[in-house]
């Protein structure tokens, strides 16, 4: 992203984040069709959760008349069937330039206590959202310079009444489409696995043998998954109404050390690049791991295919030269598994699949 593409999103996010202050949502036409006792999302006191703008936001996710070009809307990376995440290393924007990271999963992103892999200062779904709409290095939806003619396109079809009935409002604009694009985000709740039903609703019998094996294996201090992946959220970096601080986001696991000193590569080097401090090297936000099975390639430069080789390389304690990097994690040291220990971990880790969310979420793809 250029300096002044930076900055303008900088100016941005900051209006944004001064008008989001977080609490938990108090709106009661909203039914987060949570399983009984699990904790609702924190949600900005001035974009409260409605069914009216999550309807308008979705469909207006499903739009490729969102980006200049109508060549690409949000589904189009973040597609359903793998759990809002995408099949291949990178992104690609309306232009055809390729984005620098893997395309995160928008599963329970209103759980999140940062967004993006490695920004501590975007905390903030509205934040978020700008960045793919006005960015213009790299661009993605492109609409800078773009937006009376992008504006006028929801002013069409059945645009207005939704508007309506989200805002009481039918004029679009891109604080009330940001907002509703938010709204539909927030919704992607996915609470309903194996792993779930076992865990909360008392159902033994939704687990395998071998996945309850993997379980153990998971939450056990010999493997150490649960440090980084831990919570009712499978991650460190998340937040609810329970539980408002989030101390350990960000993580060195090992991927690179090009010289000695676990520096990553200059193309992409992790948080370091937002806070400057040199001990940010090489850390990326953990993400949630459900709907984990669906959302290969793994870590921020889609360099695993499966989540066999991701094992693999937790195992090794890291990959080549970041084996011994000097600031990794100190999780990441390495174990043994047998073949029959790996089998289990992935029966757990695919026990985190949420059919039922997968169906409805692909229902909702528009053509």
């Amino acid at each position: 992203m250029s300096i002044k593409s930076m900055a303008n999103i900088g100016f941005l996010l900051a209006i944004t984040w001064l008008l989001c202050s977080c609490q938990p949502d108090k709106v009661p036409a909203y039914d987060w069709k949570l399983p009984v006792g699990f904790p609702a999302p924190l949600v900005p006191v001035d974009n409260p959760m409605t069914q009216a703008k999550v309807a308008l936001g979705e469909q207006i996710f499903f739009d490729r008349g969102l980006s200049f070009n109508r060549s690409l809307a949000c589904a189009s990376c973040h597609q359903p069937e793998f759990a809002f995440s995408e099949p291949k290393p990178f992104a690609v924007g309306a232009t055809g330039q390729r984005l620098r990271r893997n395309t995160q999963a928008l599963v329970n992103v209103a759980y999140n206590s940062n967004l993006t892999w490695a920004h501590s200062g975007l905390n903030n779904i509205e934040q978020q959202i700008l960045i793919p709409m006005f960015a213009e290095d790299p661009i993605e939806l492109g609409i800078t310079g773009h937006e009376q003619e992008v504006l006028q396109r929801f002013q069409q079809d059945n645009y207005p009444p939704l508007f309506l009935a989200a805002f009481e409002n039918s004029d679009p604009s891109f604080e009330r489409i940001v907002q509703a694009l938010a709204s539909y985000v927030r919704s992607l709740i996915s609470f309903n696995s194996a792993f779930d039903r076992y865990a909360y609703n008392a159902d033994d019998g939704a687990l395998s043998a071998s996945a309850i094996r993997g379980m153990n294996l998971f939450f056990s201090e010999r493997l150490e998954c649960f440090h980084c992946h831990g919570g009712v959220n499978f991650t460190q970096a998340s937040q609810h109404e329970n539980q408002r601080l989030d101390l350990r986001p960000f993580h060195n696991t090992g991927l690179y050390d090009v010289d000695g000193l676990g520096t990553f590569p200059q193309e992409d080097q992790g948080l370091i690049e937002i806070t400057l401090d040199k001990a940010d090297m090489g850390r990326f936000r953990a993400p949630s791991l459900r709907n984990v099975a669906l959302t290969a390639p793994y870590m921020h430069d889609g360099s695993f295919d499966s989540l066999s080789q991701v094992i693999d390389f937790y195992a090794n304690g890291g990959r080549g030269a970041g084996v011994n990097s000097p600031i990794k994690s100190v999780f990441i040291t390495g174990f043994y598994l047998t073949d029959d220990e790996k089998t289990d971990l992935l029966a757990f880790l695919h026990s985190l699949t949420d059919e039922t969310f997968l169906a409805v979420s692909q229902t909702k793809r528009k053509k």
